[in-house]
């Protein structure tokens, strides 16, 4: 028997475990739920089996060490190489070609396409979202090009010589992050870069000027000179980006090798050193010259780059709601294990009143994001469909993408000085927070874009359809006439309504039921834990957070 000390104190006790070596998906009651209720025309079984091996795969603690040291060992702009060359390079950890290597090779950047770039057959979009939501929980950052890459086909179509091309290239399960030229490569990432410092949000004001390429690339060809103010992901093989061409603001794919080989003209002036998202490299950049092909027509570059921009803001909801579950998972696994005042957290009614009104948010979350993918996945072939997806994009984006930094700090709390220090993932989560609000269009942008939906006859009947089923009586009788400045209250409510409805194929009644009740009939208090929640409705929640073990 050992004999310790009367000096030593460091007896470690009530702590709880790590979280980690668990299966990401069926310890997931709602995403199980939502999966199953979108699934389609999807093999149901085979395709559960496979989401569980994915979250196997991500949910062990080599992947959580991985993702703070891809998070700890921040991107490094080589502006120059050893001999004084212009090489316009970033170097990333091996921990961030890693995930980025896992998320290629599972389809992340590209299983909604096929190798000709058109849209995959459903469920592609319910079962890609499942997994994307799931890396999200783990690591967030190394998502920004992912999610860019697969969006950028849809613009890209615009363009059929180029998609015939790159489509291949971009459907390769193969990450190659060598700095060569795209053609030479085993696969390849697309970027893109729209924000201009002068303009913001209003891409219009941009100044960055095509002209035609009358050289040896002439044809689709242009040259371009200006700047973006943001520009992610640098290391891409190209990126989508717009200019003012002599009709108007254009969409162009600009590579980082010219067609001849050489280095194309991004100058990258910098990396932004930015809140969260510390894996992923964000950088100002100065064009000088550089090569494009032009994709679309001249003056439409607004209306071609939209299509990218409808598939990214899902994936911003859809990461968020990641980020809302491991915040979530993480309160609710400490209080399981941590005893206060004699008896463990999760036992105490007003930390398990917090924690499962917690959950209903998540829970609705996770509906209406996977709804979402549903209608993105069945837009093509039914016109109900497209709409939905028109109109709940946006709003779906404001409200999961709004909520999450707020719920984030709500778990931390439940953690104590536990959530607060770097060793936890919470300041992390937090971090990582804000950022899919901003990106992809702010709350304001997604507002407005809702109330121009809803001048589409489809998608005010949808409207209308919805806030009928949930028995809402909301004052607003003609939403195509909503004033501007009550547009927040509209999406809200039209993105907790919408939610609700979905809850309803996905969740138990009663958590959809309690959902609309707190949520939209009687709008609950500014705080978690002041829903009123029943008992029997707080630990049917609390259950499906995390199995007991």
């Amino acid at each position: 028997m050992a004999i310790r000390s009367r000096f030593d104190t460091h007896e470690v006790f009530n702590q709880s475990p790590p979280y980690e070596n668990v299966d990401l998906f069926l310890s997931d009651a709602p995403l199980v739920g939502a999966v199953k209720a979108n699934d389609g025309a999807g093999d149901l079984a085979a395709d559960m089996a496979a989401l569980s091996a994915f979250g196997k795969a991500w949910g062990t603690s080599e992947r959580f060490a991985l993702a703070r040291q891809a998070n700890e060992n921040t991107p490094k702009l080589k502006t120059f190489d050893p001999k004084g060359f212009r090489s316009d390079t970033v170097e990333f950890h091996p921990a961030y070609h890693g995930f980025m290597q896992d998320s290629v090779a599972a389809g992340l950047h590209a299983s909604t396409w096929t190798e000709n770039g058109e849209r995959a057959a459903p469920p592609a979009e319910v079962l890609r979202s499942a997994r994307f939501y799931m890396a999200a929980q783990v690591e967030t950052g190394h998502l920004c090009p992912i999610t860019m890459t697969r969006a950028a086909l849809a613009p890209l179509a615009a363009a059929p010589a180029l998609i015939a091309k790159i489509a291949p290239q971009v459907a390769s399960p193969r990450y190659d992050p060598a700095f060569r030229p795209w053609w030479e490569k085993s696969g390849m990432t697309l970027g893109m870069g729209m924000t201009e410092k002068q303009g913001g949000t209003d891409v219009r004001a941009n100044t960055s000027v095509a002209t035609q390429d009358t050289g040896a690339f002439s044809g689709d060809a242009y040259s371009i000179v200006g700047h973006k103010w943001f520009m992610s992901a640098p290391m891409s093989d190209a990126f989508l980006v717009l200019a003012q061409a002599p009709a108007g603001l254009t969409c162009f794919l600009m590579p980082r090798f010219r067609p001849d080989g050489s280095i194309n003209a991004l100058r990258f002036q910098r990396l932004k050193d930015k809140l969260g998202n510390r894996s992923n490299a964000s950088s100002e950049v100065e064009f000088t010259d550089a090569f494009a092909w032009r994709v679309g027509d001249e003056g439409a570059g607004i209306r071609t780059i939209l299509q990218m921009v409808q598939l990214t803001r899902l994936d911003c909801a859809v990461a968020s709601a990641g980020l809302m579950r491991m915040a979530l998972v993480q309160a609710v696994h400490h209080c399981r294990h941590r005893n206060v005042f004699g008896k463990r957290l999760i036992e105490q009614p007003m930390m398990r009143a917090v924690l499962a009104d917690m959950a209903l948010d998540v829970e609705a979350a996770v509906a209406l994001v996977f709804r979402l993918s549903r209608a993105l996945d069945q837009a093509s072939g039914d016109p109900r469909e497209a709409a939905y997806a028109r109109l709940m994009t946006p709003a779906t984006k404001f409200w999961v993408c709004k909520l999450a930094p707020g719920f984030v700090f709500e778990a931390m709390e439940s953690l104590g000085g536990n959530g607060y220090v770097e060793e936890s993932i919470l300041p992390r989560l937090y971090r990582e927070g804000p950022v899919n609000a901003i990106w992809e269009g702010s709350g304001n942008v997604m507002c407005l874009d809702v109330l121009r939906a809803l001048k589409g006859k489809d998608e005010a009947d949808l409207f209308a359809g919805l806030m009928r089923k949930a028995g809402v009586s909301n004052g607003t009788e003609s939403p195509q006439s909503s004033d501007e400045a009550d547009a927040r209250r509209l999406v809200q409510l039209l993105a907790l309504t919408a939610a609700g409805a979905a809850l309803k194929q996905s969740a138990p009644s009663v958590i959809a039921g309690t959902f609309l009740k707190t949520r939209v009939e009687n709008i609950h208090g500014v705080f978690y834990g002041t829903s009123g929640l029943d008992s029997q409705t707080v630990d049917l929640l609390l259950q499906r957070v995390l199995p007991e073990v």
